[in-house]
């Protein structure tokens, strides 16, 4: 698999003109990754129809199902893995500069512009609303049929939307500086957590990300976990985990191959460590999900 130069993705929309799109998504295998770790300054809203999820928005992993809708801020690193094996969701993707206005309005300057300065920002979980949840639907049902007018609509909608978000959604943004900090290490870091997406199965020692990132071992951890709230190791082993579990529910690998192919060389060590993070052991997890289906 190719993967970008970083983890920042690069945003193409199908008309350059109207820059707010929909994409359909689905997923047949439980623990399919549906989104490597990544980030983009434009604002996405995941809904989900049908199935579960766990939607990882900086470092909070959120269990999602169908009715729910997760908000991405602009510039949040996300990831996603699904748990079931029907999964359809749609992800609308708006660059909030097309709702900007030419004239120095209240809208554009009390609303639209903090919003693209990540000055105003809301919260990622949204559940159980049904207004909210409507409004979704429209966009979807818009986007489906592009009758005359959709634009229109679309963008109608798209305020519409952002309202009920300030009115209901809006978290505290006394902490922006904080947040800005956030970004210039996301930035930064985005060579490491892309280099451990690729090596996950081989031996990453910390002093290596260090060096590549040009700090000490003490200062890269230390920023590391501002960024992910996680130590290394438990980041590096979340990934591997991850891996571990897609290919105990979707291979015929032995446990043993598994482990290997996760970057774990000692295998009782994989399975406390697969258990930590899974509440079951790799067996137990591989049995358990045999006798759902």
């Amino acid at each position: 698999m190719n993967w970008p130069v970083d983890l920042q993705e690069p945003m193409n929309m199908p008309d350059p003109y109207f820059p707010i799109k929909m994409n359909f998504c689905h997923s047949l295998e439980y623990g399919q990754i549906l989104f490597p770790h990544h980030w983009h300054p434009h604002m996405e809203f995941l809904y989900f129809e049908e199935g579960e999820a766990i939607i990882e928005c900086n470092s909070v992993p959120i269990h999602v199902r169908a009715g729910d809708i997760i908000v991405l801020n602009s510039n949040d690193l996300h990831h996603g893995i699904s748990l079931c094996n029907h999964l359809v969701y749609y992800a609308l993707i708006a660059d909030l500069s097309s709702l900007q206005s030419l004239s120095q309005d209240a809208v554009e300057t009390k609303f639209i512009t903090p919003m693209t300065q990540n000055r105003l920002l809301f919260q990622s979980y949204i559940t159980a609303d049904d207004a909210l949840e409507r409004c979704m639907n429209d966009i979807v049902h818009e986007f489906k049929t592009r009758h005359l007018g959709y634009e229109l609509s679309i963008k109608s909608n798209m305020y519409r939307l952002l309202t009920m978000l300030v009115r209901h959604y809006v978290i505290d943004d006394s902490n922006w500086q904080n947040h800005h900090s956030r970004i210039k290490n996301l930035e930064r870091f985005t060579p490491i957590l892309q280099y451990i997406e690729q090596h996950y199965g081989d031996e990453i020692p910390v002093e290596t990300l260090a060096q590549m990132a040009g700090l000490s071992r003490f200062h890269f951890s230390r920023l590391f976990h501002e960024l992910t709230n996680r130590t290394v190791t438990e980041y590096i082993n979340r990934v591997r985990i991850n891996r571990a579990e897609y290919l105990l529910l979707n291979s015929s690998m032995t446990v043993a191959e598994i482990a290997m192919a996760s970057g774990y060389n000692d295998i009782s060590y994989f399975s406390r460590t697969f258990k930590k993070y899974r509440n079951g052991s790799p067996t137990e997890i591989r049995a358990s999900f045999a006798n759902v289906e």
